[in-house]
């Protein structure tokens, strides 16, 4: 279980390399929302994620081994691991699938990162990455199932709260469940916590179902950053109790955020950061007249072609 002095201990140990990232509030009229809603922007974190602070928190908990630190990722979690070891100094190299985009290789080359495409499918990537870890002794930084990445995302819950005391319910993507297990820790029993999936890719939404991790086939435009085969033990065993509702939105709907976001509010965002500002747009969560809502952008690395 992730507790909340897990979390403020891994806020004090990342505090010198993440940002405290801004949030604003939707004026009214410009979105068909209803109730008083606010953009949490954590696509201004470093490298462009929230994925820094699990990367940082999890490389500063245990002495690192000389051979240094490996790890699998469509794109986000690999630049957030090579941008932690190159601050720290120790060696790196990232697994990527095939689907991984382009600028997201060009941004782990450009961080020092040594780039491995292995496989079409993250599994097949993580699979890889173990095998390279076993050999060399690199220590594997596993995207979301570690207690460690775990805490070190929910700090992004100690900022929300202080910039929005009074928030009533908070809105989070969904890919291995990491990212919203942080948060979900933190807010347990203070605010609702609804998860946001592509239909596509109904990783955690499929588990709650189930009641218990299950596989699940993954594709669409979000399969880069959310495409997570199955839910993480880990962040599972806090979701299970802690997550109020789970809905899930097509990728025309995650389109037509990231166009939103663009066009009226100049935030580029990839297609797993606009997910959860998707279910808000399309009514797959509707909060009432006077709720007070937070919705995560939790990535904007995206190429600005497509917002031609």
């Amino acid at each position: 279980m992730i507790t909340k002095e897990d979390i403020r201990a891994a806020a004090q140990r990342i505090a010198p390399y993440i940002r405290t990232t801004p949030v604003i509030e939707l004026e009214a009229g410009w979105f068909d929302v209803p109730g008083d809603t606010f953009l949490k922007l954590e696509s201004l974190q470093v490298t462009g994620s929230f994925k820094p602070r699990g990367a940082f928190n999890r490389l500063l908990s245990e002495p690192l081994p000389p051979a240094g630190v490996i790890a699998a990722s469509g794109g986000n979690h690999g630049i957030a691991v090579a941008y932690a070891a190159r601050k720290l100094g120790v060696p790196v190299e990232i697994y990527v699938p095939s689907l991984a985009t382009a600028l997201k290789r060009k941004m782990l080359t450009d961080l020092g990162a040594k780039v491995v495409v292995a496989g079409n499918t993250y599994v097949e990537a993580l699979a890889a990455s173990e095998a390279r870890a076993a050999e060399t002794g690199a220590l594997n930084i596993h995207a979301f199932d570690h207690a460690a990445t775990v805490a070190g995302q929910g700090t992004i819950a100690i900022e929300l709260e202080a910039q929005l005391p009074d928030i009533d319910t908070v809105l989070v993507a969904v890919g291995g469940g990491g990212f919203i297990g942080g948060i979900a820790a933190w807010f347990s029993g203070k605010a609702k916590i609804v998860a946001v999936e592509p239909t596509q890719c109904p990783t955690l939404n499929r588990a709650l179902l189930a009641r218990a991790p299950v596989d699940v086939e993954t594709g669409g435009i979000g399969a880069d950053s959310l495409g997570c085969k199955r839910i993480g033990d880990v962040p599972f065993s806090v979701l299970r109790s802690a997550v109020s509702d789970s809905v899930l939105v097509s990728d025309d709907q995650i389109r037509d955020a990231q166009r939103m976001l663009w066009d009226k509010l100049r935030i580029a965002s990839e297609p797993g950061g606009a997910t959860a500002f998707a279910a808000l747009l399309s009514g797959a969560y509707v909060p009432t007249a006077r709720e007070k809502v937070a919705v995560v952008i939790c990535g904007g690395n995206v190429d600005p072609a497509v917002f031609a």
